[in-house]
């Protein structure tokens, strides 16, 4: 026990030793706190909008909202109360109401709305933002587009929004987008420009050129405008993607060029005179320049030019890259298709091409785009002149140019060329148009056509 409590003693004194040499040889390092250079974190949305209040969109806004109406579409539909109404139609009559939003655009009273908008009404209510009512007149409408034109009396002059140019508009600038849903009086939300010559295939396949934004669209605010800051109508807000349908993003608007060249044809010829150059064409990509030996990955290249057409007469050729029209970049199908929405037939348009690697200019005149749709058989078609009836063989037909249901995009008519229809020769659209009138809607449809590969061939549509 002795033993042990003198190892101890020894053991802490050997300690104590240690650690006071270890202090006194320590040399003392003072800690301070340098101050660190400030660092200012600006959270990006405060960025938007530091940027967003120096414009001016209350100027904007005040310029636009009385213009932008509310739209009252009344159908009249009959309700079949038993079998024999059922099948051989009448019933009670029911009337339904849909709305949406409409812009003023001139002091006159003509107003520009969306087609589906006013689709089958029997009367059109427009409600102004100072909650004054009046009954609207349909002055014309343009599906493929789904712009409507209608118009309203009064006593003095309407406020109205004036065009601006669409083609200036650029990527990020703030917009407007004015709209009178649900009968609330005008309502405005801004956004930036997220995108120009935006197609959206779920339209029947009809090509189009949408300016899409991020300003809050909804379904009552079909119809409305989207204006720049400075109060012009860059657009008309047609549609949303959604899967719930309500905004959640992304909307999208007719460029005001397009719509405001459907409105003056309307005025003018009574329906929309589309001008085209007459080619096929296709959009180029890494794979499509592998093939075709190019190094341009962007552009239009052409991929068959219609016998008498603007383009063939102008010197264009089969795998010409069109970079641009008038001096406006084309760098897919939408970039053209939009530009040329806003021509007419006749019109002509500087087309600059790579051919060969070597880039030109030609000027092209645009010749009309003759169309009429069968809604009954689901297709759109149009006129063939005398040297694209010859190339197939024949000496007449109109050729089906898409089709209007997916049902029958399964079948690939594009290209076919009917000849008869019911046994009755159909030599035009106007040939079309009369046969199908006079048909019984319950009787079958007989189509005698040529296929592409140059077959004839005939179906039957119960």
């Amino acid at each position: 026990m002795k033993q042990t409590m003198r190892l101890l003693l020894v053991a802490l004194l050997a300690g104590t030793i240690t650690l006071g040499g270890y202090k006194m040889l320590e040399k003392e390092t003072p800690i301070s706190f340098a101050p660190q250079p400030t660092s200012h974190y600006i959270p990006t949305n405060l960025t938007a909008i530091g940027e967003a209040l120096s414009t001016d969109f209350t100027e904007a806004a005040e310029k636009t909202v009385h213009a932008v109406v509310h739209v009252k579409n009344i159908t009249v539909s009959r309700q079949p109360t038993n079998i024999y109404e059922y099948f051989q139609g009448g019933g009670q009559p029911r009337a339904m109401i849909g709305s949406g939003s409409g812009v003023i655009i001139s002091p006159d009273g003509y107003i520009i709305t969306n087609n589906h908008v006013i689709a089958n009404a029997a009367n059109l209510e427009v409600t102004l933002n100072n909650n004054r009512t009046y009954t609207a007149k349909l002055v014309g409408t343009d599906p493929g587009t789904d712009i409507a034109l209608i118009k309203i009396e009064g006593d003095g002059d309407f406020p109205f929004i004036p065009f601006g140019d669409s083609n200036d508009v650029r990527l990020g600038e703030w917009v407007l987008a004015v709209g009178n849903p649900f009968n609330l009086t005008s309502t405005v939300t801004a956004g930036i420009i997220s995108a120009k010559a935006r197609d959206l295939n779920q339209f029947d396949g009809n090509p189009q050129s949408f300016i899409q934004t991020d300003a809050a669209v909804n379904r009552g605010n079909s119809g409305g405008a989207l204006v720049n800051t400075r109060g012009e109508l860059i657009g008309i807000n047609t549609a949303i993607t959604s899967e719930t349908g309500s905004y959640v993003g992304y909307s999208f608007a007719v460029p005001s060029n397009n719509a405001r060249k459907v409105i003056e044809d309307i005025l003018e010829y009574g329906n929309v005179q589309r001008g085209i150059l007459g080619i096929q064409v296709g959009n180029l990509n890494t794979e499509v320049a592998n093939k075709m030996g190019v190094d341009e990955t962007q552009g239009v290249i052409i991929g068959g030019i219609e016998k008498g057409s603007g383009a063939d007469k102008s010197g264009l050729k089969q795998g010409d890259i069109i970079k641009k029209l008038d001096g406006v970049q084309v760098n897919k199908f939408a970039d053209m298709a939009g530009y040329l929405g806003s021509k007419r037939p006749n019109d002509v348009v500087e087309v600059t091409i790579i051919r060969n690697g070597t880039e030109k200019t030609l000027p092209v005149t645009l010749v009309k785009l003759e169309t009429t749709s069968i809604d009954d058989l689901g297709i759109e078609v149009k006129n063939l002149n005398k040297a694209e009836l010859k190339e197939r063989g024949l000496s007449n037909g109109v050729m089906v140019t898409r089709a209007l249901t997916p049902e029958i995009a399964r079948y690939k008519l594009e290209g076919i060329i009917i000849t008869q229809l019911n046994d009755e020769t159909v030599n035009n659209i106007e040939d079309v148009k009369s046969i199908m009138a006079q048909r019984n809607y319950r009787s079958p449809i007989k189509m005698t056509f040529m296929d592409t590969q140059g077959q004839m061939n005939t179906f039957i549509f119960r």
